[in-house]
């Protein structure tokens, strides 16, 4: 008989999780730091961290957690809310092809936001139970996600299914009982943000990927569960149609299949990027070579566009701009994602002439990958094509730990400085085995202002 959802969430121990998992959470827990870093000097942040503070103020029964990278004191649904629109202004986090999304930029400021009432309350939680919360919400969010895709016609965003995930993993932090667990996910499913992905990536703005209203609704939701508010059953988690997605929880572990992004781009643009980066690289070519540019991918991809794209939340749902700066770059980085980046003359020539094939084999085959090749054609004649490509940092095709390492370092150190960006790297690699000071250490570090914030509040 399939284990229950609720009953996985409320009986899961450390021991429980395999070494794999453990291993892909504290990378989890480093990257989306990283991420969470830079994403707090952007406007989104701005703005979301500044409604938090005015609108989501702390309640004497409920408790009070720090926003990432601010350090205000919030209601939990505030600082989970700050926290997810932070982290997914950069599009660089985690996440599961599969689901067509992201956990990470919800999970980890959900659960994150409750850890941090928790503690502040004299709650007896420690980093092993912080590993046990994450590893219940990436699990519940993951298989949520893939029964939401598994059932429905319409393609949503992230907050849908990680709503749920939040919820689930909060009410264990909160120490509800299965029922109560299973309401939790409920009133989160119910009340979850059912977002129009496809609209975000038509109209790029500041909307992103949902979490930024899944995250808080988890949150919100288990709170209100423990209050007596009743919501089950969540259909994306219990019952017949979901059963499929849900029938080996807890003796295989979708967690395994995060993968991790070298671009802060949406992920769909990456096997374009690293099949151009391999022609350039490969040829010995500079973007003087090239005349123009063709790439043949899956239809989603297609959609993305984007020859002349006028703001950094449009550069971040396009295909043919982030190719063209990788053809005059070389790179992708916190550099690359600058207004006066959007103006640049070789990056607009090369990216205008750029165009997109909507191939039916590469949507045929791209649900668990995404595919694409490309031509280069060039001022001499030749036309290079590079071979079909999925994008670098899949389970299979895994980034490095020097690689990951790199791009935490260009995207904290910026923000953070070398000493303290290093250290919550160094804490953050082994965040479920600390002492109780050094998980303090590492929650102060996280959850406080950054040096550019330091002369007053955003």
């Amino acid at each position: 008989m399939a284990l229950g959802f609720a009953d996985f969430a409320n009986d899961l121990t450390y021991e429980d999780l395999p070494a794999g998992v453990r291993a892909t959470l504290r990378r989890s827990f480093v990257d989306t730091m990283g991420v969470a870093a830079i994403g707090s000097t952007t406007e989104i942040s701005a703005i979301t961290r500044r409604y938090a503070n005015g609108m989501w103020r702390t309640a004497p029964n409920i408790g009070a957690a720090r926003m990432l990278f601010d350090g205000r004191p919030v209601s939990p649904a505030g600082a989970a809310f700050a926290g997810a629109f932070t982290i997914d202004s950069i599009d660089a986090h985690d996440g599961y092809s599969a689901c067509k999304g992201h956990a990470g930029s919800a999970v980890f400021p959900g659960v994150l936001a409750t850890f941090d009432a928790q503690r502040a309350g004299g709650g007896a939680v420690d980093g092993r139970d912080l590993m046990v919360a994450l590893a219940i919400a990436y699990e519940v969010s993951y298989r949520a996600g893939l029964t939401l895709h598994g059932t429905t016609s319409d393609y949503h965003t992230s907050g849908a299914w990680t709503a749920i995930g939040v919820a689930t993993a909060a009410a264990r932090l909160l120490g509800l009982a299965p029922d109560q667990i299973r309401h939790a996910a409920g009133i989160a499913e119910y009340h979850g943000p059912r977002s129009q992905m496809m609209r975000c990536i038509d109209h790029p703005t500041m909307v992103r990927d949902g979490v930024g209203w899944g995250a808080p609704t988890g949150v919100t939701a288990a709170h209100m569960a423990a209050l007596g508010f009743t919501g089950a059953p969540a259909i994306t988690a219990e019952g017949d149609a979901a059963a499929p997605w849900w029938a080996d929880l807890g003796q295989r572990w979708e967690i395994l299949e995060t993968h991790y992004k070298p671009y802060p781009v949406c992920r769909w643009a990456h096997p374009a990027i690293d099949a151009v980066r391999a022609l350039m690289d490969g040829h010995g070519l500079d973007s003087g070579d090239v005349e123009r540019v063709v790439i043949q991918t899956f239809h989603y991809a297609t959609r993305l566009a984007g020859q002349e794209p006028k703001t950094l939340d449009e550069l971040t749902y396009a295909i043919a701009f982030p190719v063209a700066i990788m053809i005059v770059r070389g790179q992708i980085g916190v550099e690359e994602l600058q207004p006066e980046t959007l103006r640049d003359p070789e990056i607009l020539r090369v990216s205008r002439a750029t165009k997109l094939v909507d191939s039916d084999h590469y949507t045929k085959i791209s649900t668990r990958k995404r595919w694409a090749d490309v031509t280069l054609h060039l001022s001499d004649g030749r036309a290079l094509r590079s071979e079909p490509r999925f994008a670098k940092g899949d389970p299979d095709d895994p980034l490095s730990d020097a690689e990951l390492s790199a791009k935490y370092d260009s995207l904290a150190v910026l923000v953070l400085g070398a000493e303290r960006a290093g250290e919550i790297q160094s804490l953050g690699a082994a965040f479920d085995s600390l002492s109780a000071s050094d998980l303090n250490r590492l929650l102060t570090l996280i959850l406080s202002a950054t040096p550019r914030d330091q002369n007053g509040p955003v």
